[in-house]
């Protein structure tokens, strides 16, 4: 046997052959929503580009594991990864409000630092690894089964509207709109509108008709406010443990996901608007100063609940300013 040919034969065999690496995943929301969707094409690419190297094992969404217990269960290893609101753990995580109140994408703050900090807070907090951002771009509006009321001044006004709360706007619905919620979640809100026990929520953008919600939901409220807060979590035990090459797989196809996530949901939101506005669906325009105390509120009193819940924990708020800095862009909002 040529001795180069036995040298290379020998190499090979006694080579180690690093074992390919799975993680087993959970998602917040049915499959049917096309956030969820979103996150199983992340998942379809990482298992391309991972082939060999690392897996990613989808158990399924809030029928595997209650949506709201996902986090933790990520965080004591019963699951390595979740895709998720960060506001489903807010009581571990606050500064989640940074990227609720903010005004830029993910490709924008991941450049700048941003997201850079929020994993090392997610880390230190609550012993997971922040991969990425995902499906920024879309924002948030209130949307109503009857005509919204606004007040002399054109301030949009909720008396006597049974609207729906959950932990990302509740802030600005009680704080600012002085609404007495009724928190439901996303999963029970269908029922909720068909049976009258709510008559509008928050909801984003886009998604609407996934839900079906527009079978009951007739207007649209603008203008649109927050930024969708929704990543990955992986448990930081099992991110140590990983091969360089698998967080590599990992990480470089959560950033391209961040990038192209952002810009196809911007797409889709606009097809949807459209398609609703076609079926009906009517909007009513918040305008000058209503509009502008409506979006300051929305920002201030997200802060102030950030704040707030920072000030509390053992860690306290020297990160706060930072995070507004890194999150927001006062330039881009005419402030």
């Amino acid at each position: 046997m040529n001795r180069l040919l036995a040298a290379a034969l020998t190499a090979t065999l006694t080579t180690p052959v690093l074992a390919e690496e799975t993680l087993t995943a959970v998602h917040a929301f049915p499959e049917s929503l096309i956030y969820t969707q979103s996150f199983l094409e992340f998942v379809e690419n990482v298992n391309s580009a991972g082939e060999g190297i690392v897996q990613i094992e989808v158990r399924g969404g809030p029928e595997a594991i209650g949506m709201f217990q996902q986090p933790d269960a990520v965080r004591d290893g019963i699951v390595d990864m979740v895709y998720t609101p960060g506001s489903f753990y807010a009581g571990t995580v606050p500064e989640k409000d940074a990227l609720v109140a903010s005004n830029l994408t993910a490709v924008e703050t991941r450049a700048n630092g941003g997201i850079d900090l929020y994993n090392q807070i997610h880390q230190e907090k609550m012993g997971v690894y922040f991969l990425g951002w995902f499906d920024s771009n879309v924002s948030y509006n209130l949307w109503f089964v009857n005509e919204p009321q606004l007040d002399a001044n054109g301030n949009l006004s909720v008396e006597g509207v049974k609207l729906r709360g959950n932990p990302v706007y509740n802030a600005f619905f009680t704080n600012y709109l002085g609404a007495s919620v009724i928190d439901l979640p996303t999963t029970d809100v269908y029922a909720g509108l068909e049976r009258g026990v709510v008559d509008a929520t928050g909801w984003t953008q886009i998604g609407l008709s996934n839900l079906k919600w527009n079978d009951f939901i007739n207007y649209r409220v603008e203008p649109n406010f927050f930024s969708t807060d929704l990543g990955v979590i992986v448990n930081l035990d099992k991110w140590n443990s990983l091969s360089q090459e698998a967080k590599d797989v990992l990480q470089e196809v959560a950033i391209e996901h961040e990038k192209s996530s952002a810009e196809k949901l911007g797409g889709m939101r606009d097809a949807e608007f459209a398609e609703l506005e076609a079926g009906g669906m009517q909007v009513v325009t918040l305008e000058g100063e209503a509009a502008a105390n409506y979006l300051k509120a929305a920002r201030d009193t997200t802060w102030a609940r950030m704040k707030e819940q920072m000030d509390q924990h053992p860690s306290g708020s020297g990160n706060y300013n930072k995070l507004i800095e890194l999150f927001y862009d006062f330039d881009k909002a005419g402030q």
